[in-house]
């Protein structure tokens, strides 16, 4: 709950943003601006690695050319140049510690399941529809509705299991999970093998012991020195990336993104001005109405409930639930998200989105939207100054992932474990997004499984109605292959 300190003789940007009402002050908020960004400017370069080699229906790459360099620079210059525009929007107006930048998972879904099928433009065109939608959603107060609808204790497991979500994807980041036979294994060859992992085990038991002492900024120190050691790994040890440069892996102990060194070159700009071509409605003609708004739908959905999952766990983290139990300003920050899916397709970027990694910089003692205006004003700063997201290596990053992981999970001590129609749900929404890895997955299937089991127990009239909707719309979602296939798609 928010501090009841009296406001009334405070400077208005402070009563703005409730600093001290929410027991914060500026060095904070600054502090846990800057871990948000620490902890999550990977996407600038990972999302152009994602979006700018995927060529289209065409052959060609976003901004219309075939330079894989070219594409690349151009997208990672609008990836941080949206982000930091939205994520101070998100401080401004939402007020809250959230960052946004291109959504994970929905970036590999433009690059490999629309871009072959259409232009880019098109592609883009159609997050811009599915973005205009949910805006619709939240200013006619559906999305909201949506939120209320949901039972608390599904809102507790969706805390937690982006707790798992996230602490899985700081182990895989880190290395230490890997994919391979069986399913998933351990380090190299079940070893914990190489300097980038000992960066990260080094990282990792700092951070538990500066937590575990609650030491104040004790993950933005644990980032620094973590990444002071990986520079001077790196430059010793001659380390190298993990990938080579057709993405195969060729140094099993090498850096998984990143490879820390000081750049030679520290200021460079790039126009991403090629990127800002619409299409708006064309993917209806190149692939057909059908396909074109099953796109739109999935799109929608994975949007929609991503990003309340998300301010749903960050919310709790923060404790910055109201009596009544909604989040504070949510109406605002659910617009800012809604224009943020807008601004990705007109970017270039895909749709932009919450960032569950902004629980970094909450666990580091943000509480405002001031937080979200340091963070995006780094993204701003990352378009000219090259160190700023190149020079943290996944491995020095993912130990606050990991240990933000376990600052969320605390939140299922708050599940009624002994009621099963709700301990169910709970469950499989907890361990659904991590071993799915998408929030949207987990909360479809809570929400189905709460519903189904309410019809079982004869109980349908303790079913809201909204919930009834947004199962029918979840059964849809899950079933959009099989539709496909029906429809010869």
């Amino acid at each position: 709950m928010a501090s009841t300190t009296k406001t009334d003789n405070l400077p208005g940007w402070d009563r703005w943003f409730h600093m001290t009402e929410r027991g914060s002050n500026l060095g904070t908020e600054i502090r846990g601006g800057v871990v948000t960004f620490v902890t999550m400017a990977y996407i600038v370069v990972l999302n152009p690695l994602i979006i700018g080699t995927a060529k289209d229906v065409n052959g060609n790459l976003p901004g219309g050319g075939q330079d894989f360099g070219v594409a690349i620079s151009l997208v990672a210059a609008a990836t941080a140049l949206i982000a930091g525009l939205l994520t101070i929007f998100m401080g401004a107006y939402g007020r809250f510690p959230i960052a946004i930048a291109a959504g994970l998972g929905l970036n590999g879904f433009l690059a490999f399941g629309l871009a072959p099928q259409m232009s880019w433009a098109q592609a883009f065109g159609l997050v811009i529809i599915e973005g205009v939608i949910v805006l619709i959603l939240v200013l006619t107060g559906f999305r909201t509705a949506v939120f209320r609808a949901v039972p608390d204790a599904l809102k507790y497991s969706i805390g937690a299991g982006i707790g798992l979500f996230i602490a899985l994807i700081g182990l895989v980041d880190a290395g230490i999970v890997r994919g391979g036979v069986p399913l998933i294994t351990f380090g190299v060859y079940g070893e914990l093998a190489g300097w980038p992992i000992f960066t990260f085990c080094f990282g990792l038991i700092l951070l538990i012991v500066l937590v575990a002492l609650r030491t104040r900024g004790g993950i933005l120190i644990g980032l620094l020195v973590t990444t002071v050691l990986a520079v001077i790994l790196e430059s010793t040890q001659k380390i190298g990336p993990m990938k080579d440069d057709t993405g195969a892996v060729a140094n099993p102990t090498g850096w998984g993104l990143n490879v820390p060194h000081v750049p030679n070159q520290f200021f460079g700009f790039v126009n991403p001005s090629p990127l800002f071509k619409l299409d708006i409605f064309g993917a209806f003609n190149a692939i057909g109405a059908v396909a074109a708004g099953l796109a739109v739908f999935s799109l929608l959905l994975s949007d929609f409930f991503d990003t309340i999952g998300t301010v749903t766990g960050l919310a709790h983290e923060a404790e910055l639930i109201g009596a009544d139990g909604d989040v504070e300003h949510l109406n605002a920050i659910l617009t800012v998200d809604s224009v943020a899916a807008i601004a990705g397709g007109m970017g270039g970027t895909s749709s932009n989105t919450a960032y569950i990694e902004s629980a970094s910089g909450i666990a580091d003692g943000a509480r405002t939207g001031i937080a979200s205006l340091v963070t995006g004003g780094l993204f701003l700063l990352a378009m000219f100054v090259a160190p700023l997201t190149k020079i943290v290596p996944y491995e020095a990053a993912a130990p606050a992932l990991v240990i933000v992981g376990f600052l969320m999970m605390t939140q299922i001590r708050k599940i009624p474990f002994d009621d099963y129609s709700i301990a169910i749900p709970s469950f499989l929404t907890i361990i659904l997004m991590p071993f799915t890895y998408s929030i949207t997955n987990g909360i479809g299937a809570g929400l189905v499984s709460y519903v189904v089991i309410k019809v079982a127990q004869r109980k349908s009239k303790d079913v809201p109605g909204m919930l009834w909707i947004i199962a029918a719309a979840f059964l849809i979602y899950f079933a959009v292959h099989p539709l496909k296939e029906l429809l010869g798609l």
